[in-house]
């Protein structure tokens, strides 16, 4: 059974730092590629960055340079490294994987970027 579970969002005031963490389960975590969404509300979801099972990554453009996201296969887990956050960054942010053709979503963890 998969599950991905994430952690680390919060509050935080603008120009501030989080860590989003998503530990993996089920699947052969180093061979996966790992994706980060967020959503908005009232907005579309959004594929904020990409990490492949090489370490390949590619980000969307109003993240890039601010946001770096990463992973540890010994820990299962994949990381979302953001700096200089801004208030559009709010947003539930979600990772998802694609295993055996299927799509695979956490929960989600909110992020609130407001002074």
């Amino acid at each position: 059974q998969v599950q991905l579970v994430e952690s680390g969002g919060g509050l935080v005031q603008p120009g501030g730092s989080l860590r989003l963490s998503c530990a993996a389960s089920g699947i052969r975590f180093s061979i996966a590629a790992m994706d980060w969404y967020r959503q908005a509300p009232g907005k579309q979801r959004e594929l904020v960055a990409t990490i492949t099972r090489y370490g390949n990554t590619n980000y969307a453009d109003s993240v890039k340079g601010r946001f770096t996201i990463s992973r540890d296969n010994a820990r299962n887990t994949v990381y979302l490294q953001m700096n200089s956050l801004k208030p559009e960054d709010t947003a539930v942010y979600s990772c998802m994987t694609t295993w055996g053709s299927t799509n695979y979503w956490g929960q989600g963890t909110q992020v609130t970027v407001s002074s």
